[in-house]
């Protein structure tokens, strides 16, 4: 890494990701001289999943105050700063159970309120910041000589910057989607549906985004009612007496349930360090192999907390953990087995005591992001085919609003789970929603039609040819991201059997195409020759999957954020005495 200065940084959006690199910048005490952020829509810190575009008053996060990433000042003490009336759960500051889930607007009420805060501390150090709302980054450009090397245009103006970080979260492309009525290539924004509808809805795919359409759909066409014993009932709407939603699931599962964890937020200290991942590597063929991974992540933690479970799993390839889990789930009726589950994590709230095999699955997910670019292209498709399945059903972390009233919907007949075959395909209807073509459990061949559908399988991993700077791709400072196998006679297998994704370079190697763009452990660009790009930082969410696993999240963010902020360290950056504790405390006093 060379040592060219670093006095303009530029932000490309302004969402969490954009104000946990704020963050971690200041925390660095590095003191450019300016600092550019531009967010196309009209908040900061909100980004699409907690402001109006991603969650209506009804949608919940699935992270809870004692889980929220270190910011200037604490969720409770906004809360005191900031009392809120439209969610009474949350009314009383000093009666704040940290362990609830907390609705998404309110989440980004106190994200965007941090951002300011940020902003307020970056002024305070000297730091000229020009934040700007409603303005648009149509392309950056990389130029060939200058200081500043790089020049951002907006659908306003041009700025130049020596550092681009590049955070412009979720993407949701529109295919058919306002070209065939009753077709939605995503559920957000939520404040598209508007009607109800007296007709059965498909429904593709059973995570949180599934869920979040539910919750939509389903308060159109009817509400929900608290029972005097506690339970949750749906009552439909007169005009709605032939609604319904079907889920389709190639899994067949629906997300598992938040219950109580010991863990504190996660913790880079969880990962593996770039000095024990290279030292692994050097004595390891040149690749960090996904067995010691799981091995050390995962295993081991177990054994240290539940000696029980570790007897039963201790000699376990990944591949046969993962088909001993999930054939445990498949051998219950789906909504069986989610009664069963949510039973299970009450037991775990009431009695404060975790799952341990979940959590520690959970963190094992989290720790693998940064060694999972040194794996093998082996041990990548072996992670993708085998353990992630499992990974991302038990991660989802449902809270448990949101199960009953998925229960209240599927006792009142108005919700059912469909498994369909991996060559599934939904096809949009000439005039009006589409025509989902599956094979059912049994083989039997099926066309069913629905005046709607949703598309909600999350978001999907988006590949070079999506970015939409040009200007960088003309310069050839972004590339696909690849990793090589260990032995090239897999790869040739592969190559002949006709899977597409995977390469032949130079002197016989192989190489597997993963999605998203090429990164390093610092999250800077890849050029097309596998060379860091210096002071081009890439932290969007839909580009970086194929080499991060499990790549969202605000625990993500924060990692990544550090990271960046690490490399930036080592450039030529001012560095200024930004004591974040005085700052605080003088915040804390304002508060009381």
């Amino acid at each position: 890494m060379n040592t060219q200065s670093t006095n303009k940084i530029a932000i490309i959006g302004g969402g969490p990701a954009a104000l946990l690199t704020l963050k971690h910048i200041l925390k660095k005490s590095l003191c450019p001289e300016t600092i550019y952020i531009f967010e196309k829509n009209e908040r900061f810190g909100v980004g699409m999943p907690y402001g109006k575009l991603g969650s209506t008053k009804e949608h919940v996060a699935n992270v809870s105050a004692n889980e929220l990433p270190d910011l200037s000042y604490s969720f409770k003490e906004y809360l005191k700063k900031n009392p809120v009336k439209d969610f009474p759960d949350f009314s009383d500051a000093e009666q704040l159970n940290s362990y609830q889930v907390i609705p998404r607007l309110l989440l980004g009420n106190y994200l965007e309120d941090q951002f300011k805060e940020y902003i307020k501390i970056a002024k305070k150090a000297g730091i000229k910041i020009i934040a700007k709302t409603n303005t648009t980054v149509t392309d950056i450009t990389k130029l060939d000589q200058g200081k500043e090397v790089f020049k951002i245009t907006t659908d306003q103006e041009e700025f130049l910057a020596d550092t681009v970080i590049i955070c412009t979260g979720h993407v949701w492309p529109k295919k058919h989607e306002e070209k065939i009525e009753g077709w939605f290539d995503s559920p957000y924004p939520p404040s598209k549906f508007t009607k109800a509808t007296d007709f059965p809805v498909a429904i593709r795919g059973t995570s949180l985004t599934a869920v979040d359409a539910v919750k939509t759909i389903s308060r159109l066409n009817g509400e929900f009612i608290k029972t005097e014993n506690g339970t949750t009932e749906f009552k439909p709407n007169k005009d709605s007496q032939n609604f319904r939603i079907n889920l389709f699931s190639t899994g067949g599962f629906l997300p598992a349930l938040r219950f109580h964890s010991e863990d504190d937020a996660y913790s880079s200290d969880w990962m593996m360090s770039l000095d024990e991942i290279y030292e692994y590597k050097n004595k390891n063929g040149g690749f960090v192999d996904l067995d010691y991974v799981f091995e050390i992540n995962f295993k081991l933690p177990i054994k240290k907390k539940d000696a029980e479970f570790y007897t039963i799993i201790q000699d376990l390839s990944i591949e046969e953990f993962s088909e001993k889990m999930l054939s445990l789930r498949e051998s219950y009726d789906s909504f069986e087995l989610f009664k069963s589950e949510f039973e299970e994590a009450e037991k775990s709230i009431d009695k404060k005591k975790s799952i341990t095999w979940k959590e520690k699955l959970a963190s094992f997910s989290y720790a693998m992001n940064y060694p999972a670019k040194h794996f093998s292209a082996e041990d990548m498709l072996r992670l993708k085919s085998s353990l992630m399945p499992l990974v991302s059903v038990i991660i989802a972390s449902l809270p448990q609003s949101s199960y009953q009233e998925l229960m209240a919907l599927h006792n009142a007949g108005r919700l059912d789970l469909v498994q369909v075959d991996k060559e599934s395909t939904m096809e949009p209807h000439a005039e009006l929603g589409g025509v989902y073509h599956y094979s059912s459990e049994t083989g039997l061949k099926k066309n069913e039609y629905y005046k709607m559908f949703i598309d909600a399988i999350g978001q999907q991993q988006m590949n070079i040819t999506d970015l939409p700077f040009a200007g960088l791709q003309n310069h050839h400072v972004t590339s696909e991201g690849y990793l090589a196998f260990k032995e090239n006679t897999k790869g040739k297998e592969l190559l002949e059997d006709g899977m597409d994704n995977v390469l032949e370079g130079h002197n016989n190697n192989y190489y597997l195409k993963v999605p998203g763009l090429g990164i390093n452990d610092f999250f800077q660009s890849l050029n097309v020759y596998s060379q860091a790009v210096d002071h081009l930082f890439i932290m969007a969410v839909p580009f970086i999957g194929g080499l991060n696993p499990d790549y969202s999240g605000l625990d993500f963010c924060d990692t990544a954020a550090e990271k960046i902020a690490e490399a930036l360290s080592r450039y030529e950056v001012p560095v200024i005495d930004i004591n974040l504790n005085n700052f605080n405390n003088d915040l804390q006093e304002n508060i009381v």
